[in-house]
């Protein structure tokens, strides 16, 4: 039978990613909608036939008792809405982040290990074809261990500005920054790359609006064996750009646009040209591969693979973007993890 699913959240994300990819899941039936903004509850009912809405998350819970809930609502209602649908027994897939703070963080996990429920959060860069290359080539070993990353994201201004999209960025009250917009991808992605190693000490500098919300951020984390990474996130650059480089033992990769390099050695620098949809804001190609991904994890359970390694990489993502704000009120002196 196909998984009956919902969304809680029907904003720009969830409209032109999210809907857009579980139409492709051949196992997914997505026809109910829930939003507290009439003009969204709109915007579903003309881009989905025979859609149902609901303006509250529990009584559409109760009314359609869904396999699982896809929440995109503003970060602030993330963890509310996750334990919600967690205890009325649907799994549960939530855009970045998957909270605020660590101890709801490990709240929600206990309660999804209590009712047998996956709890997952969008790691949908990790399906972008030139992390996803860079993944492979580094699990086959072809710069030998890594030992430094750089990832930039520069931007002009915050993704959807000038509509609701940019409102819950910049406010203070609905979890904005850009250290939870672009950093939580950045920090994810640091460890996947390492293959896994955990994060320890953040070296951080921010700076911030009016409302004391950051917008630009320089963040030096030390995962395990010493191995060093770097974040350069801001709002306020003069281009959009986003870029990468991975030093290894043996070579390094260096990631821009559709263009991978891959330096092996004392060889002649290889390029890989990879096909990818345009750098918009929304990436509604790669929600296919964490649709899949979450499909997979409900089939096998809460203890697989997949879905404990997602915890572990949301988690430490958090770890390292409240660390990193302690830091910087601290002029940026190098803060400790907490496990």
């Amino acid at each position: 039978m196909k998984l009956r699913g919902a969304i809680s959240g029907f904003g720009e994300v969830a409209a032109k990613a999210h809907l857009a990819a579980w139409r492709t899941r051949e196992d997914v039936n997505l026809a109910v909608i829930h939003d507290p903004i009439a003009q969204r509850r709109h915007e579903a009912i003309r881009l989905i036939k025979n859609v149902r809405v609901y303006d509250d998350l529990e009584l559409m819970l109760d009314g359609e008792a869904p396999d699982f809930v896809d929440i995109a609502s503003p970060p602030a209602l993330h963890g509310a809405a996750a334990r919600t649908a967690l205890n009325a027994g649907a799994h549960v897939l939530v855009e970045k982040p998957l909270s605020l703070s660590l101890a709801e963080f490990d709240e929600l996990a206990v309660v999804a290990h209590a009712s047998h429920r996956v709890l997952m959060c969008v790691h949908n860069w990790k399906f972008a074809p030139a992390y996803s290359l860079a993944h492979a080539l580094v699990d086959e070993g072809r710069i030998g261990s890594v030992r430094s990353i750089s990832l930039e994201r520069l931007r002009v201004a915050p993704a959807g500005k000038g509509g609701p999209g940019a409102a819950w960025r910049t406010g203070p009250e609905s979890g904005g920054g850009i250290l939870i917009d672009h950093g939580w991808h950045v920090f994810y992605l640091m460890q996947w790359l390492m293959g896994g190693a955990l994060p320890r000490t953040v070296a951080a500098t921010l700076c911030t609006n009016p409302e004391g919300v950051d917008e630009t951020a320089e963040v030096y984390v030390t995962f395990d064996g010493g191995v060093r990474a770097r974040a350069d996130l801001s709002w306020q650059a003069g281009q959009r750009r986003t870029h990468a480089t991975i030093v290894g033992t043996n070579g390094s990769l260096e990631i821009g646009g559709e263009r991978l390099l891959l330096t092996e050695g004392q060889r002649r620098p290889q390029e890989f040209l990879v096909h990818d949809i345009p750098d918009d804001s929304y990436h509604s190609e790669w929600f296919s591969g964490v649709a899949a991904a979450f499909e997979e994890a409900i089939s096998h359970g809460p203890d697989s693979t997949i879905a404990r390694a997602n915890l572990v990489e949301a988690r430490s993502a958090l770890a390292v973007i409240l660390a990193a704000r302690v830091s910087a009120k601290n002029r940026g002196s190098q803060t400790s993890i907490v496990a």
